[in-house]
């Protein structure tokens, strides 16, 4: 039977940090899920970096069906949960279904990865007080406020727990997710 990790996102999350964890977790011999708030076509967007500007700027990006919507998904099926960034998260954080999503993880102590906007999710059900995380750097203090360590590296890793700030860290927040991952699925 093959391992299977859920990607947790919704309309305007960032395009790279939803379809590269997917693929390389595909490439990686995982059966891979994306759960958003209903079963449909979700809108990707792309999160640019440009000259001049003060912050990230926002494009369309890919469109993409999600096979499960939240209340569908039963966390115990996944032996791992991906949480891209990009706006997805500011609503998202939101969703009851979602939030016992990933409580069940964290619970289980199952393995979790978050990117840029992500930690949003995990801050809102409690699971980040005490734990060394980075995320999208605008969110220094909103990781401090509910009680996270944060740290400006490209992942950091705390037990199961690997975040990373943005899609240009990729190499080394899946370098990392895939050997927490490895280490949880062995056995």
């Amino acid at each position: 039977m093959t391992a299977k990790v859920l990607i947790v996102t919704g309309d305007a999350a960032e395009s790279l940090e939803v379809l590269y964890p997917y693929q390389r977790l595909l490439e990686e011999g995982y059966e891979v899920h994306i759960a958003a708030p209903t079963r449909k076509k979700l809108q990707f967007v792309v999160h640019d970096f440009e000259p001049g500007f003060d912050t990230y700027t926002e494009k369309p990006g890919y469109t993409w069906p999600a096979d499960l919507a939240f209340s569908e998904v039963n966390p115990g099926d996944y032996v791992a949960v991906v949480i891209p960034g990009g706006r997805a998260p500011e609503y998202l954080r939101n969703d009851p279904e979602l939030r016992k999503i990933l409580k069940a993880f964290f619970d289980a102590d199952r393995p979790v990865a978050q990117i840029c906007h992500g930690p949003l999710l995990t801050a809102a059900i409690g699971s980040l007080e005490g734990r060394r995380v980075t995320a999208y750097p605008a969110l220094e203090l909103d990781m401090q406020a509910v009680g996270a360590s944060f740290q400006d590296a490209d992942a950091v890793v705390d037990g199961n727990l690997v975040s990373s700030r943005a899609w240009p860290d990729h190499p080394a927040w899946m370098r990392e997710f895939l050997k927490v991952l490895a280490t949880a699925t062995k056995g």
